[in-house]
């Protein structure tokens, strides 16, 4: 006697033909989901690209002004130099562009995943209303002002930086 059929796994339910709406509602979820973890990981690659082009890679930026340091009598600027290298931020100060008189100031340490991209802003602007540039260095949206004191720059003390905090207030 030949076999035709022979039923499988007895006890399982039947497959419904016809799944509904709720199928297509969660075909449609999961798509948007990874489209969005996509697109996502194409912005990102797309900031990083911008910012290798725009700071280079370690990440650097550089200004050039007169702040009264150095050589500037001569009439040569000071230039200034910031670097994120591995997540501690250096900055070198040329006074009157004068590398025999190179400066470094002491930069923040910057935690977190990725931080070692993170672009370093350099600006300088009178903070404190003295009449001299200051330093202010910008990371991760957060500032660092280095005060313009005696020739060099500076971190401010306890009391400078209370006095700037007020100052900022609106």
């Amino acid at each position: 006697m030949a076999v035709t059929s022979r039923e499988l796994g007895g006890n399982m339910a039947p497959v419904p033909r016809n799944l509904g709406p709720a199928a297509y509602v969660l075909t449609f979820l999961l798509a948007a989901l990874a489209i969005h973890v996509l697109v996502g990981a194409a912005v990102e690659r797309a900031r990083v690209a911008v910012d290798d082009l725009r700071h280079g890679r370690p990440r650097t930026a550089h200004v050039t002004g007169y702040v009264g340091h150095g050589a500037e009598g001569v009439g040569r600027p000071t230039h200034i130099v910031a670097m994120n290298l591995e997540r501690q931020v250096v900055v070198l100060e040329l006074p009157g562009s004068d590398p025999q008189q190179a400066r470094s100031l002491p930069g923040p340490y910057l935690f977190g995943a990725r931080q070692e991209l993170a672009p370093v802003v350099l600006s300088l602007l009178d903070m404190d209303g003295d009449g001299l540039d200051d330093l202010v260095l910008t990371v991760n949206n957060e500032q660092v002002v280095y005060l313009n004191r005696e020739g060099a720059f500076r971190l401010p003390t306890a009391e400078e930086q209370a006095l700037l905090a007020q100052e900022q207030l609106p």
